[in-house]
Parts: structure tokens; sequence; C-alpha cells
């Protein structure tokens, strides 16, 4: 396939490396004469292990070669790739400008553009960029229709520095975001020569899973070192106890509970978090992603209350009362929260719960509620 690939730092680079390699024509871009200098005596414009030789190996063969002429490039080639880079703003936003530069000189070209041409967004940008930012700059400037006379596509990149050539050659999944079946069906070609499951889905959708597979890597270094903090100050080993809780791969490393859903509850997640948390405060340990927990719980309780009252009726069902199915214990669970709430705004309450018989309420269950 010929492929262009604009912007050569941390992720075009590999791509260039790796695409040429396995046979591809590639044409790396980027403003910068020095990177293209480097690229075109097979030079790494950046520190990576492995990436040299893909690159020599390119340019001796002929696959690999880098300009800064922009539409030469995409004349040449049939699939352009943005690997631009989308950094912070102060207030913590996307800056777009490379993203919109990029597209506005693809854009034009396109106009005089004969051929199918297809651009793939490998920048990481928040879900609706490519469709209410990408798209618009590409149709106005090429004065086609995206979708029709020209593909889009988004393909996130999973790639981590100092093990990007192993993370592009043994990816966990290919991930494809397609705004039409043509430029899916173009990607998939490309990719089907890795040995990963190729996952299709609309633009939103990928762009939302590069974010939320960050976020959560984020958040798992976070927890892990939130969790040895506390254990260092009570005496004990963090990560004894964090090579423990790996080994369990059918709750704690594994897809329960990680499905959007409602707040958890019953008579040990609530007691144990604030449990934990407590100890951490006083023992002046900060745990801020811990202590966030239950407020975060307690608002899922609120979006549900609030998207209720946002119909236009006061007669609401309620199927369930117990903190999660197959049982009867009603302990801290967010549906007798729930309702207690829609109660106490006057909504009309029916609740509904095979596993509770309020004749049968005793103990802890009568006292909860």
């Amino acid at each position: 396939m010929r492929i262009s690939i604009f912007g050569l730092g941390y992720v075009g680079a590999v791509c260039a490396g790796c695409l040429s390699a396995r046979g591809h024509d590639v044409v790396g871009v980027d403003i910068s004469s020095t990177k293209i200098d480097l690229i075109n005596n097979g030079k790494s414009p950046i520190v990576e292990p492995g990436l040299e030789e893909l690159l020599q190996k390119g340019i001796s063969t002929g696959k690999l070669r880098g300009t800064t002429d922009f539409a030469e490039a995409i004349r040449a080639t049939d699939l352009s790739m943005i690997c631009v880079g989308t950094p912070s703003k102060k207030n913590g936003d996307l800056e777009l400008d490379y993203i919109e530069s990029v597209c506005r000189e693809i854009g034009y070209v396109l106009r005089d553009k004969a051929t199918r041409h297809t651009i793939v967004v490998r920048s990481t940008v928040l879900p609706g960029t490519v469709a209410n930012v990408v798209i618009p700059i590409l149709e106005d400037c090429s004065g086609k229709k995206a979708g029709v006379d020209f593909g889009v596509a988004v393909n996130p990149e999973f790639l981590r520095e100092s093990t990007a050539i192993k993370d592009y050659d043994l990816p966990p999944m290919t991930v494809i975001g397609e705004f039409d079946k043509a430029s899916g069906d173009v990607l998939q070609s490309l990719y089907e020569e890795l040995d990963a499951p190729i996952i299709r889905k609309d633009i939103a959708v990928a762009e939302m899973i590069k974010y939320t597979c960050n976020v959560w890597h984020a958040t798992k270094v976070t927890f892990a070192n939130e969790i040895g903090n506390i254990a260092k100050a009570v005496g004990v080993d963090g990560r004894e106890v964090m090579d423990v809780v790996c080994q369990d791969k059918a709750l704690n490393l594994s897809q329960y509970y990680m499905r959007p859903g409602f707040a958890f509850g019953g008579s040990c997640l609530p007691k144990d978090v604030r449990a934990l948390t407590y100890r951490a405060s006083s023992l002046d340990v900060e745990a801020p992603l811990l202590n966030s927990l239950m407020r975060s719980n307690t608002s899922q309780v609120q979006n549900a209350f609030d998207m209720v009252a946002s119909y236009d009726t006061r007669k609401v069902a309620l199927l369930g009362l117990s903190f999660k199915a197959g049982t009867d214990d009603l302990r801290e669970s967010p549906l007798v929260e729930l309702a207690e709430m829609l109660i106490g705004k006057g909504f009309d309450l029916s609740i509904f719960d095979s596993n509770v018989e309020y004749a049968r309420v005793h103990g802890a269950n009568k006292d909860y509620i």
C-alpha cells in the first residue's frame, strides 16, 4: 500500500519504520527539515530501541523516504496517516492547531486529486473531533464529500515509548473507527497481517476507546501508588500486597465490574472503602483517588434520580431493592437510597423485588431500612 505519514515524532516515525519494513511504500512528512534529513539518512529522529534499524532497511530498499512537501506526498500515496501532536492547553483542553493545519493541506491537494484517498487519524483526539473538526476542514478545503469522494477513519495507536516496535508488531487489538465502510476495509487490509483482533467501530467510539485505555492505565498506576503509600504507613510491603492482588484473574484483573451501570453497595464495599480511607487520613497519608470513590458512587445515585425526574410522570416502578440481583441484602443498597430520594420528592413509587419480602425483613436489613 502507498502510505503518507504526517508527523514524524514518537508515533509517526515508528509507524513509518514498521510499515516500510512490512513492504509498504511509505512517505514520511514533517515540517522539520532536520527530521527529514535524519529519516533520509536512515537515522531515527527519536530514541526508540530497534527503530533506526527499521528506518535504515526502509531507506536501503527504497520503501521509505522523507519529505517536507505535503502536496507531493499526498499525490504519491493512497492513504494518509495523521500522527501530529495534540498537546494540552493550559486549561487542559487539546491543542488542535497541528491537526487543523494538516487537514487543510490534505484538503487542498484532494481538490485536484482524481483517485480516492483515505485519511486516517492516529493522533489522540477527543470524541467528536473528527466529526466536528477534521471532516469539516477536509470537505471545505477539498470541495468534496467525506465517505463519498474520500475516506475517513480513526486508528488509535497503543504504542508505549521504549517498547513501541514490539507494541506495533504484537498489539492487544487493532481498533478501526470508520466513517465509511470502504475506509474500514482499507485499514483492515493493512492490519490483517498482524496477529491481533481487528475491532471496527464508528469514529466516536474509537476516539473514546483511546482515552478510556489511557485513563484506565493512569488510574491503575495511581491506585497502586495509593495502596502502596497506605501499606507502608501500616508497616506492610505494598508490592507484596499487589503481587497477590494481581494473581486473582477471576475478579481483580478481569471484565468483572468493568461495565457502566449503577452504584455499588452492600455490606462490604462501602464499609471497607470508608475504613481504609479513614485509616489513611488518620496516618496523614493522602489518597485522593480512594477518597473520591464514595463521592463518585453517590453521584451515580443522583444521576439516576435526575434521569427519572426528567420524565413527565410521578408514577415510578422500581424493579429491585437489594444491592444486587440474587440476594435479599438491603444493607447500603443504592436502590434503597434512590427509593428514599424519590419518595422524599413526592413520587408515587411501586417496588418489586422477588427476593425481598417486607414481612421477612429482619436484623441488619430491617435496621437499614
